[in-house]
């Protein structure tokens, strides 16, 4: 059976983990292309999920009424990476992205749609106004995004932005950036363009537990810094030049005491104190310097940013949407 019409939107789902989120996932969606009168394509990109996700889509995929590409990467290689490679495959003058846990509204990426259809926007965000996590985690996530926005990038809204669409030139130009331990997020904000910002209240988990640990967001914080900020050298300099002038301020101390008769023998405590702090501040400043030195170095390896290990394509099921169009028929 082939598809009846040519995908114009493009819909790409990073997968990990959900395996319990999948009927209704694919579910959603399928309304998706019911609102979007039948012109979406969405791209189920499984990011190496140790669950059954990638058996619960192969086996709902082809029954849908719209067109589908299943990707299975050889490992877990970051949202990231999945978001990128199923950007490349998308088709059509828009594409979106939509976690599969489906916290954001589906119904986002409609007016996510719609809004680019206008012409006049290049990229639209969607920036949370409230959502629906224990005090622990809205707090955690309020001094993350206040990092970011205070190192990496101004423009990001507070609540910070999981999901988001671009035209076909947006798209073009992300998918052809190939740095390793980068930050999708951050480049798009570094791209500039039109924007869009649309607001949405984040929706309560109804299935399994997120696979957005404490340790992946300190990854990706820390990658979005080194990619887009020379702050933590700044930083560094700045700690420099204060000890040194405290140090020089402290020197002509001792000198002064030293000539005067007040001090015979330099203190112990402070010239441990001196070592200690120095010792420290070169230990930071070597670690700084090497994440950098690292990031640069993986960049000149060229390797691929993700590797699919599995591709299938699944057609609209023509079946499935003459049904529909049946009941919806007077």
């Amino acid at each position: 059976m082939q598809q009846l019409l040519t995908p114009r939107f493009s819909l790409v789902i990073p997968v990990y983990r959900n395996e319990g989120s999948i009927p209704d996932l694919v579910t959603a969606v399928g309304k998706l292309n019911d609102e979007l009168d039948g012109l979406l394509e969405a791209i189920f990109v499984v990011d190496g999920s140790p669950d059954a996700s990638y058996a619960r889509l192969r086996d709902a995929l082809p029954s849908v009424a719209f067109p589908s590409t299943l990707v299975a990467l050889s490992r877990n290689f970051g949202s990231f990476s999945a978001i990128r490679e199923g950007l490349i495959r998308a088709s059509g003058k828009h594409a979106a992205v939509m976690a599969a846990d489906l916290q954001e509204p589906p119904e986002l990426v409609s007016q996510f749609f719609h809004l680019l259809d206008g012409g006049d926007v290049d990229v639209v965000f969607g920036v949370r106004e409230s959502r629906s996590d224990p005090w622990s985690t809205k707090l955690a996530s309020g001094i993350f995004w206040w990092i970011y926005r205070r190192f990496v990038q101004a423009d990001v809204p507070a609540g910070g932005v999981d999901v988001f669409a671009v035209n076909r030139d947006f798209l073009d130009r992300i998918v052809s950036f190939e740095e390793a331990n980068g930050s999708l997020l951050g480049l798009l904000f570094w791209m500039g363009g039109r924007r869009r910002f649309v607001p949405y209240a984040r929706q309560q988990r109804q299935h399994g537990k997120s696979a957005w640990t404490f340790g992946k967001k300190w990854n990706y914080l820390l990658d979005s810094i080194f990619a887009f900020t020379d702050a933590p050298i700044r930083i560094l300099l700045g700690i420099g030049l204060f000890g040194l002038t405290v140090s020089a301020l402290l020197g002509v101390i001792v000198l002064i005491a030293k000539i005067a008769g007040v001090v015979a023998v330099p203190g112990y405590a402070g010239t441990m104190l001196a070592i200690l702090f120095f010792g420290g501040l070169n230990a930071l400043g070597l670690g700084l310097v090497g994440n950098y030195a690292w990031r640069a170095y993986e960049n000149t390896k060229r390797r691929p940013l993700s590797i699919p290990m599995l591709v299938e394509t699944f057609p609209a099921d023509t079946a499935t949407l003459t049904t529909r169009k049946d009941e919806t028929s007077p």
